[in-house]
């Protein structure tokens, strides 16, 4: 089965937005749980625009669901991994300038330093993704350094179907299936996501080779419409629907 890990970054940034203590993510996480989500994603950014280390410590005391946190390479946020030792540990590029995360991680021009830096993680019993593109030389390098999973950058996919740039989207996705083959050849369990929405998630969710899907802006801009439970389920029923 597919699974689905919910993030809940943005429920922190409209609480933020304000400087209230709502709308609180660790009931947005029960939410997701209640609304059968598989598993819950927070990045806890160096400069905590949403998520803060508060609620990384709510989520682990609480959280009856896998939590996957997202984060950047750094000391300070290995560190708090292994402290909390999460289900999983999904590592990211990170630029304070950006939005949101945009490409993926230089695994390959990192091999070393990365390594090193999984190794602790993974003895401490978290399992270790890398946030990548579909470049075949970005995959080998994360099966080299031990990763156990990559989860593959959709967003361009996602933006070239939203511009109407149909073309591009169908070479983005080809390029996607061709990585998510090769990834599985290789041994890493691959995920997908950033960006995906009800309308795009449906080839990513056909990928035989993809065991989740991590989804969180879209589920949460389209929950002020229809509550997040609606959303939730609604992702799910199309996710399941591409899969059968």
């Amino acid at each position: 089965m597919l699974r689905l890990g919910v993030n809940i970054d943005h429920v922190a940034t409209i609480r933020n937005a304000r400087g209230t203590p709502w709308p609180e993510p660790l009931r947005a996480a029960r939410i997701a749980e209640e609304a059968g989500a598989d598993g819950i994603t927070a990045h806890l950014r160096e400069d905590r625009r949403h998520i803060s280390d508060a609620d990384i410590d709510g989520l682990m005391a609480n959280l009856r669901l896998p939590l996957n946190l997202e984060m950047a390479a750094t000391s300070e946020m290995h560190r708090i991994a292994l402290r909390h030792r999460p289900h999983a540990v999904c590592l990211v590029p990170e630029k304070r300038e950006e939005r949101t995360t945009e490409g993926g991680l230089d695994v390959a021009g990192n091999e070393g330093f990365l390594a090193d830096f999984i190794a602790a993680l993974r003895e401490a019993g978290s399992r270790v993704s890398l946030f990548i593109g579909h470049d075949p030389h970005q995959i080998e390098a994360a099966a080299r350094i031990g990763a156990a999973v990559v989860e593959l950058h959709t967003g361009a996919y996602c933006d070239f179907d939203t511009e109407g740039r149909i073309a591009e989207r169908d070479a983005e996705l080809a390029g996607l299936t061709r990585g998510a083959e090769l990834a599985a050849s290789l041994g890493l369990e691959v995920h997908a996501g950033h960006g995906l929405t009800f309308d795009t998630v449906g080839p990513i969710a056909a990928l035989p080779q993809v065991a989740e899907l991590n989804i969180g802006h879209f589920l949460i801009a389209e929950s002020v419409f229809s509550g997040l439970e609606g959303a939730i389920r609604e992702m799910r029923r199309r996710m399941d629907e591409a899969r059968s």
